[in-house]
């Protein structure tokens, strides 16, 4: 049992699979957060700390190990960046108990009571970047290539409505595995789609192996890509040869250069050091989702998840992603589009979703 003058929070966040390539980032802004609040007397005047839980495992293993630190009091809420395949595992187990903050991007939906969510969403982020490519680039044909689970299938599902809202049509949907090498049949039947763009909803390294191949093939000649899910690690692991017309859609990006994300980079820094991972979406997320927290407690004057959720609503912060706040548990924050430019990320313009 952890004791009166500490806070436990379970920190799910990947350190294996696929995701795996985001664990040093999210443990790193995880650390940032958790030092800060601390310096500033804790949450309501206890020591904040992180019990990390490898979110890379399988998705019932993974809430298994969380649910037992719940029901034995060792923590008293969860955050973290990890699949929604986790995620739906996981809430039955912990909703209702505890607070969980979900930073990861996901497909929208989410309403349980006690859940709250500060990633991007696709009405917020895939929309109005698909209508930006339409517009700007004349982009009026797509193919969608996934991670076969829950994320990428109903993203791809929103999209098709998004396609003939911006006058475009997708023509193709490819769902492969989660963990998937090769990638070598996916690009050739893409290529017989004869599509402007591609919508990626794949998961680190799946998205890295695919974007060598499609390269390898001379795809990246024809076809742009889109990703809301493509951060600076993944862009060094795929290599500046390989990310040529190649977008990515989020509400944070190392390049933005908007004071909150300066700073934001600077205490990164000086906390990690020179060899400090990449400041990338999915880690800066974990920030938010520890913050989130303590914002939170301090607005219900308390951690337990019934006055939290009774008073989310009125919770509004200044962070890295800029001014931000709660509503209909959700972080309503800005969203941007980016273009690689070798290994790093040209912000193009801030986007403005569904409604």
């Amino acid at each position: 049992m952890a004791g009166d003058d500490v806070l436990d929070i379970a920190f799910v966040v990947p350190e294996s699979g696929p995701s795996g390539i985001y664990g040093p980032s999210c443990q790193t802004s995880g650390r940032l957060a958790a030092m800060e609040i601390n310096e500033a007397g804790g949450i309501l005047g206890r020591e904040v700390r992180l019990r990390t839980v490898d979110g890379g495992q399988e998705p019932s293993r993974v809430a298994a190990a969380v649910e037992q630190l719940v029901v034995t009091g060792r923590v008293e809420a969860v955050t973290g960046w990890h699949t929604s395949a986790v995620r739906e595992q996981l809430v039955p187990r912990v909703c209702g108990r505890v607070p969980y903050i979900y930073t990861a991007v996901y497909e929208g939906g989410e309403h349980t009571p006690g859940v709250f969510l500060t990633g991007e969403t696709p009405s917020n982020q895939v929309f109005p970047a698909m209508r930006w490519m339409s517009e700007e680039l004349g982009i009026r044909s797509w193919a969608i290539v996934g991670n076969d689970y829950v994320w990428p299938r109903m993203s791809a599902r929103a999209a098709r409505g998004y396609a003939e809202q911006v006058r475009a049509e997708v023509r193709d949907e490819i769902f492969v595995p989660v963990g998937s090498e090769n990638f070598g049949g996916v690009v050739r039947r893409l290529e017989d789609s004869k599509v402007d763009g591609v919508l990626m909803f794949l998961l680190g390294s799946d998205a890295v192996r695919f974007n060598r191949a499609f390269t390898a093939r001379g795809a990246h000649e024809r076809c742009v890509r889109l990703s809301p899910l493509m951060d600076e690690n993944m862009l060094m692991a795929t290599g500046a040869a390989n990310t040529h017309d190649l977008f990515s859609a989020a509400g944070f990006f190392e390049t933005l250069g908007t004071a909150y994300g300066l700073d934001f980079e600077r205490r990164y820094m000086n906390l990690a050091g020179p060899s400090a991972p990449a400041v990338a979406s999915p880690g800066e997320s974990c920030y938010e989702g520890v913050t989130l927290l303590a914002e939170l407690a301090s607005a219900a004057r308390a951690t337990d998840v019934g006055r939290i959720s009774r008073a989310s609503d009125v919770v509004s912060y200044e962070g890295p992603r800029g001014p931000v706040r709660m509503c209909n548990q959700h972080l309503l924050q800005p969203t941007y589009l980016a273009r690689a430019d070798g290994l790093e990320f040209d912000v193009l313009t801030e986007l403005h979703g569904a409604g």
